[in-house]
């Protein structure tokens, strides 16, 4: 089965012609044009699929998109990069330029999804996926199945409380884990930090405040810098509460955590296993492990081609 995956960013269109079995075969990208408005934006979708597949048959288009996805009518309700997208019929007009099947989904479970089809949990039945950057977003699959609660709204693992009245999320709440743990949190909380620590190797390594992101943070965490351990501690700490909670509700084989936070490696994995383990029933402690998606820079094309697999082959939970 060949199809187009679609990752739908802000600023950028990625796209690629996807095999079930070889993976991606050619990949192509070009500007989102946001600023133009939302005609440019279909019309720059309808040509990155007409180059990319050319005279090749494919049989669906997968497009993975960040914010609150109505998967089973094609809408896009709300997304935070498009912010004139209010009950935006994306796949509706992509299917009046181009005549094949379209799904559409949100990004984290589209991650999730080509994790199952591509990646680390190839095989399994059950598993967690998370993805962590300026957000935290989520996948579950368990006994087999993909999924995505009543409304399709679910999972939202990143907004489980772990700090209550904790530091101000973005969804309203305080001391969600996506506000104490994702790569925006470590930055600002650095950043916040930074006047009591004037000498840490963070300063050093941003070059000036206002630039500190959370690689920099990281960086100083593997060298046991002052700032960088409170900062870190804390974050993976909270990461580490949230993910033992996953662990007791779902019983998951693995948790696969990819994103930008992700590339920190050893210094988020190493402690994040440890610390994960204080917040597990001694039964679980040895049922699941925590690993680094290998997807990385496709992950977003392979989660989209991976979203209309899957909605090829359930149709009744597309």
């Amino acid at each position: 089965m060949l199809v187009v995956g679609i990752d739908l960013g802000g600023t950028e269109i990625k796209a690629g012609l996807v095999d079930e079995k070889k993976g991606i075969i050619k990949k192509i990208s070009r500007p989102t044009e946001v600023e133009m408005g939302n005609a440019q934006v279909i019309a720059n979708i309808t040509k990155t699929v007409k180059e990319l597949a050319e005279k090749t048959e494919f049989s669906a288009i997968g497009i993975g998109s960040p914010g609150s996805i109505d998967r089973k009518n094609g809408i896009v309700r709300f997304s935070p990069n498009f912010p004139n997208w209010r009950n935006f019929e994306l796949v509706r007009l992509i299917k009046e330029n181009i005549e094949v099947d379209v799904f559409l989904e949100n990004d984290a479970n589209a991650f999730a999804l080509g994790e199952w089809y591509f990646g680390k949990a190839k095989g399994l039945h059950d598993f967690i996926a998370l993805t962590i950057g300026t957000g935290i977003g989520s996948g579950v699959v368990c006994n087999n199945t993909f999924l995505t609660g009543k409304d399709g709204l679910a999972p939202e693992l990143g907004h489980v409380v772990v700090v209550p009245n904790g530091p101000q999320c973005g969804c309203g709440n305080r001391g969600c884990v996506e506000a104490t743990s994702s790569a925006k949190y470590i930055a600002l909380e650095a950043k916040n930090l930074i006047d009591r620590y004037p000498d840490s190797l963070v300063l050093k390594l941003a070059g000036k405040k206002e630039k500190i992101e959370s690689k920099h943070v990281f960086q100083a965490y593997e060298k046991n810098d002052p700032l960088a351990s409170v900062v870190c501690n804390f974050a993976i700490d909270a990461l580490a509460r949230a993910i033992g909670g996953y662990v007791h509700a779902f019983n998951p084989e693995k948790i696969i955590i990819g994103g930008g936070l992700s590339r920190a490696g050893d210094a988020l994995f190493v402690p994040l296993r440890e610390m994960t383990k204080k917040y597990v029933m001694s039964s679980f402690v040895d049922t699941y492990t925590i690993e680094q998606s290998s997807l990385v820079e496709d992950a977003g094309i392979l989660g989209a081609a991976s979203a209309a697999f899957y909605a090829e082959e359930n149709p009744f939970s597309s």
